[in-house]
C-alpha cells in the first residue's frame, strides 16, 4: 500500500497503470492490534481501505496464487472467479511489485491446529478479545471447578512484539473486567507466557528486557523462559518443564514466515524462503521485478557486514516501500537507482495502559515515558489523517469513560440467530 501511494503520487499522468492485488479490500496496521484486542481502539480504525486511499490506482480484491515472471503473467483467484466457477485468471504485468508480506508461523505441536488462536489479523484480534471476555462468563456462570480453572487460565507463547503486547494488553482488560463479576477476582485469572529462549522483547535490549519479565510477573503473569510449549491436546497445555494448564485460551505469537506464494513464482529465494534482493529492492539479477518488507532479503548497508539483511519490521518496510516507489519511477525514466539505507533507530513496546520499554536512539525508557512514546511513535505512523484522527479520538474517549468490556462473539457467525429461529421459532436472548 505505501508503495503504491507513493507511486500514484509521483507519476504522472497517462505514464503508467498502477494495478494493487490484495486478499483485503485494507491494509493492517498490526502495531495497534493488540490496542484493538483491548478496546482501546475500535478495529475499523486500525485498517486503511486501499480503494479510499489509492484512488488513482485499481484495486482488485484477490489472491495471487502464481507468477511466472518469464511471461510477466500473474495468476488470481477472485471472488469473482469463485462464483462464475471459471478458475484462477492470468494477468499481464510490465513491472512486478512483491510485497506479500509474512504469515504465522506454526510448528508441528499437537492440538495446536484444533485449539490455537493466532494474533496477525483484525479479525483474529477483535476474536481474541471476545473470546476472553466469553471465557469470564463461562467462569462466572459454571459451578464446575475445573471448568472455571480452565476458563481462567490463558496461555501465550512467544515472548515478541505480538506476544507480550497481546498478553499485557489483554490481561489489563480482564482484571479491569472483573469488577463486575461477583464471583471473580483478579488474582483468580492465571496468565502464562510461554517463551523457548533465555529472554523476551530482545528488540529493547537485554536490561529491558529483564525490566518487563519484573513488570509482567508483578502482574502475577507467570513468565516462563526456555520452555517449549509440547502439546494442547484436550485443551490441556503441556509445556517443557513438565507443567500441564487445562487453558481454553491458548495464543500463538512464536514469529513469522514468508508469505507462500513465493514459493509459486520462479524468483531466486533465500534459504529462508524469502526474495533476494539488492540494495535497490530489486529482485537480484531478475529485470522488472520489486520487492520489500518481509518477503525481502535486502542488505543492511549500514550493518558493515555482507551477509546482515534488514530485519523484517515496519520501521524497514515503510521506509523501504518509499526507497522501492522512487526507484521504479527512476526505471521508467531511465534514472538511476537509490540504494536503501536505514540505520534502526531502536524500538518501542506496551506492556498495558500506562506501562511500557523502549530504547530508542541508545536512550532506554521504562514506564510511563516508554508507553508514552509508543503511543507517539504509532500515531505519527499510521498512514492517513483520516486514521491518526480517528485512533486519537478512541484514545480520548477511552481516557474520560470507562473501558467497553462487552464480548460480540455473535459477530462471527452472525446467521446463527436467524438459522435457530427459523428451526426452532425461538429467540436466543428470549430462552
Amino acid at each position: 500500500m505505501y508503495a503504491a501511494l507513493h507511486l500514484q503520487r509521483k507519476l504522472k499522468r497517462g505514464e503508467a497503470d498502477i494495478l494493487v492485488i490484495d486478499p483485503e479490500p485494507y491494509m493492517t496496521y498490526q502495531p495497534f492490534l493488540p490496542e484493538a484486542a483491548a478496546g482501546s481502539i475500535q478495529p475499523r480504525h486500525v485498517v486503511v481501505p486501499l480503494r479510499q486511499v489509492l484512488a488513482k490506482c485499481q484495486v482488485l480484491t484477490g489472491e495471487v496464487t502464481a507468477i511466472d515472471h518469464g511471461n510477466r503473467t500473474a495468476t488470481v483467484k477472485t471472488l469473482a472467479s469463485e462464483e462464475e466457477g471459471t478458475g484462477a485468471v492470468d494477468l499481464h504485468y510490465d513491472e512486478l511489485v512483491l510485497a506479500p508480506g509474512s504469515i504465522s508461523r506454526t510448528l508441528p505441536v499437537p492440538g495446536l491446529a484444533d485449539h490455537g488462536i493466532g494474533f496477525k489479523t483484525v479479525e483474529e484480534a477483535t476474536s481474541l478479545r471476545n473470546h476472553v471476555l466469553e471465557q469470564l462468563d463461562i467462569a462466572s456462570s459454571t459451578r464446575d471447578p475445573e471448568v472455571r480453572d480452565a476458563a481462567l487460565t490463558f496461555v501465550f507463547v512467544g515472548g515478541g512484539y505480538a506476544g507480550v503486547e497481546a498478553l499485557a494488553e489483554l490481561e489489563d482488560m480482564a482484571r479491569y473486567a472483573t469488577r463486575y463479576y461477583h464471583n471473580i477476582q483478579p488474582e483468580d485469572l492465571k496468565f502464562i507466557l510461554v517463551e523457548a529462549s533465555h529472554r523476551i522483547l530482545p528488540e529493547v535490549g537485554a536490561e529491558m528486557g529483564q525490566y518487563a519479565i519484573r513488570e509482567l510477573r508483578g502482574r502475577n503473569i507467570d513468565v516462563r523462559l526456555d520452555t517449549r510449549l509440547q502439546s494442547c491436546e484436550n485443551r490441556v497445555a503441556v509445556l517443557s518443564d513438565g507443567s500441564r494448564f487445562p487453558t481454553r485460551t491458548l495464543v500463538w505469537t512464536t514469529g513469522v514466515k514468508p508469505h507462500p506464494v513465493l514459493a509459486a513464482t520462479d524468483l531466486p529465494l533465500d534459504e529462508r524462503g524469502r526474495l533476494v534482493c539488492t540494495a535497490a529492492l530489486r529482485v537480484d539479477g531478475v529485470p522488472h521485478a520489486w520487492a520489500a518488507g518481509d518477503a525481502a532479503a535486502v542488505p543492511d548497508l549500514t550493518a558493515g557486514q555482507a551477509d546482515v539483511t534488514c530485519a523484517p519490521n515496519a520501521q524497514h518496510a515503510v521506509r523501504q516501500a518509499k526507497v522501492l516507489a522512487r526507484n521504479v519511477i527512476a526505471s521508467l525514466r531511465g534514472h538511476d537507482l537509490q540504494d536503501y539505507r536505514h540505520e534502526y533507530v531502536g524500538s518501542v513496546a506496551s506492556l498495558g495502559f500506562h506501562k511500557g520499554v523502549a530504547h530508542v536512539y541508545g536512550r532506554k525508557l521504562k514506564g510511563y515515558p516508554a508507553w508514552f512514546m509508543h503511543r507517539a511513535y504509532h500515531l505519527s505512523r499510521v498512514p492517513t489523517l483520516n486514521r491518526k484522527a480517528r485512533v486519537l479520538a478512541d484514545w480520548a474517549l477511552a481516557g474520560l469513560f470507562k473501558r467497553e468490556i462487552v464480548s460480540l462473539g455473535s459477530l462471527e457467525n452472525p446467521r446463527a440467530e436467524f438459522e435457530l429461529a427459523a428451526g426452532t421459532g425461538r429467540h436466543p436472548e428470549a430462552s
